[in-house]
């Protein structure tokens, strides 16, 4: 049985979506990212010295952590998608793996990474707090190009993230809508194609459970 180690209503939301989806019993265990205050703890450093949510345990290898601890977003998602098929969270193609991949490592690094990190933790990019102001407002600059962008992709009439079938990218989506209302956009005015999505996504019964769980519905 995996274990997900996870942050309420943090990126690791998506990994407990899926986890729902697929409907193999799992553990949960919640360790808060506000302020490291569950993630930077001595015994959580020894299973992941990454010090981050999401980890799922019971994956073969390692990567500098705990023997069989899997970390990052896009990972977790591929490997639970790719180990339940009969869910079918993944494309079968090859183009639509790539897809999703593709959707997955930009969310990450550019949207999470960058733009959210600018703006929630902008003591990453730089030491001195008066520069803070100003890493946080070209976060949310960057973070409104980003957004703009997810809504000219979803613009063309397609069903999903990636067209004709739901994928483990539109519960990740769901993080950064979610964000993006926590950090003060207008999201059903300013991108309605992107709102569309999210009210498909969210009527999801695996969704709402998961909302439900981390106390965010």
């Amino acid at each position: 049985m995996h274990k997900l180690f996870y942050s309420p209503g943090a990126c690791s939301l998506a990994v407990h979506i899926v986890l729902e989806e697929i409907g193999a019993p799992y553990e949960a265990e919640v360790r808060s990212a506000r302020n490291s205050e569950g993630t930077a703890t001595p015994d959580y450093l020894a299973l992941n010295p990454k010090g981050r949510v999401p980890a799922l345990t019971g994956v073969g290898g390692d990567a500098g952590g705990a023997k069989g601890l899997l970390t990052e977003v896009g990972a977790i998602l591929t490997f639970l998608a790719r180990s339940h098929p009969e869910a079918e969270l993944l494309p079968p193609t090859p183009e639509g793996a790539a897809r999703c991949a593709e959707w997955m490592s930009w969310l990450s690094v550019d949207l999470h990474g960058v733009g959210f990190g600018q703006l929630w933790r902008p003591h990453r990019f730089v030491d001195d707090p008066a520069l803070h102001e100003a890493v946080s407002a070209k976060g949310r600059s960057n973070i409104e190009a980003a957004y703009d962008h997810i809504e000219r992709i979803l613009s063309d009439g397609r069903d999903w993230a990636v067209p004709s079938a739901y994928s483990v990218v539109d519960p990740y989506l769901l993080v950064f809508w979610l964000w993006g209302a926590r950090a003060g956009f207008d999201m059903q005015a300013r991108w309605p194609h992107w709102a569309r999505l999210m009210e498909k996504v969210k009527a999801r019964p695996a969704v709402t459970r998961a909302l439900q769980i981390e106390g965010l519905a």
